[in-house]
């Protein structure tokens, strides 16, 4: 497809508000930008993976695409150990380069095209409209699944994203939500991806969380699917939850026949984790002390931001796992990223993620202590 087919990339549009936050900054206490615009880590990789790299420097041959069998096998147990969903075949998971390019590659590598429908959520992380037009199939977003209508051939989706805990909104999808999507899916043969990258971060209260599992609920578990992955894929990466983003390490899993339809592909494409990525993969995967840290030090940041952001007069939406605060002043998202911007703190606008989020703004909490208590004063001034 061409190029002018695809949507401009939204952070660019930001340069003026960030030039304006900038300049404010340099006058202010503490000063220099909190930038609080996009959810990159910002804490040291966990010394345990920094190892875990350094000890697989020596790689002169090529690694494999499916990944090796002691990482889809740590994939799967902790898919048993930290989401409740035991029984992931390993031959069922396949490492990627990251979760960004899986999700905007997606509909090409499941072989969708002209005239097939990629479905997403209407607020949402704008790669999943960008993955269907580099296929060449239309994007349609499907907020609920009674908003599509009375059902044809040429109106079904193919694929359907889901994205719980969601990205920008911090939703979280429950068993019951999930199965019936799953239900419908499997009645109408449209094939389910679920993003779930923020899984490890729930900050919902005990009594709301279900009982199964110390995360968010699964696509793959078996209370929404029952004793089959079949036409499921569940989207996972540990950028969030391990401070890998610069690692770009990931993996989906979940049906082992469209795994394996990914992976034939991906072998022709050269699309292959490296070596020393695996290893560190496979030795983050199965160390849960270190995401506990991390979850630790983002809950300090929420609760400092939380309270400085809703005494500033915005009201937060949703926000129940994840690493955004979803917030409305019940005005155009322009306007409170200017607000903002008038003290110091550059934040994403909800419009980014699609009409349906005109009002709100995203705001990351990952940012330094510093920034954070920065970012708290300058709200309370």
């Amino acid at each position: 497809m061409s190029v002018r087919a695809l949507p401009d990339f939204p952070w660019d549009s930001l340069a003026p508000a960030k030039e304006r936050a900038i300049s404010v900054a340099a006058g202010l206490p503490g000063g220099g930008l909190v930038d609080l615009s996009v959810g990159t880590p910002v804490d040291p990789t966990p010394s345990v993976v920094q190892d875990a790299l350094r000890g697989a420097a020596d790689a002169p041959g090529y690694p494999q695409t499916y990944g090796t069998p002691d990482l889809r096998e740590a994939v799967s147990a902790w898919f048993a150990r930290r989401r409740g969903v035991p029984g992931v075949d390993p031959d069922g998971v396949l490492p990627t380069i990251g979760s960004k390019e899986l999700v905007a590659l997606l509909p090409t590598l499941l072989g969708l095209g002209a005239g097939d429908i990629v479905g997403f959520p209407g607020v949402a992380y704008p790669t999943y409209d960008v993955g269907a037009r580099l296929a060449g199939a239309r994007p349609q977003v499907v907020d609920g699944l009674a908003a599509l209508g009375p059902l044809t051939g040429a109106t079904t989706p193919k694929l359907l994203w889901l994205n719980s805990p969601s990205n920008p909104t911090g939703r979280v999808l429950g068993i019951d939500h999930l199965a019936k999507v799953v239900a419908w899916a499997r009645q109408h043969g449209v094939v389910v991806a679920s993003d779930e990258c923020y899984a490890e971060l729930d900050w919902r209260p005990d009594p709301d969380r279900d009982p199964g599992a110390p995360t968010t609920p699964s696509i793959l578990d078996p209370r929404v699917c029952g004793d089959s992955h079949e036409g499921l894929l569940a989207v996972y990466s540990l950028s969030k939850q391990s401070n890998l983003a610069g690692y770009r390490a990931a993996f989906v899993a979940g049906d082992v026949a469209l795994v394996r339809q990914l992976l034939e592909v991906r072998k022709h494409a050269g699309m292959i984790v490296p070596w020393a990525v695996q290893r560190a993969l496979t030795v983050a995967l199965g160390d849960d002390t270190h995401v506990a840290e991390q979850k630790a030090r983002y809950a300090a940041r929420r609760t400092t931001l939380r309270a400085a952001v809703e005494a500033f007069g915005l009201r937060v939406d949703h926000s129940d796992a994840g690493l955004y605060l979803w917030a409305t002043r019940g005005e155009d998202a322009w306007a409170t990223v200017d607000a903002l911007a008038a003290r110091g703190i550059l934040v994403a606008p909800g419009s980014f993620y699609g009409e349906a989020g005109r009002e709100h703004v995203r705001i990351a909490l990952t940012a330094t202590d510093e920034r954070i208590a920065a970012a708290a004063e300058r709200l309370a001034r």
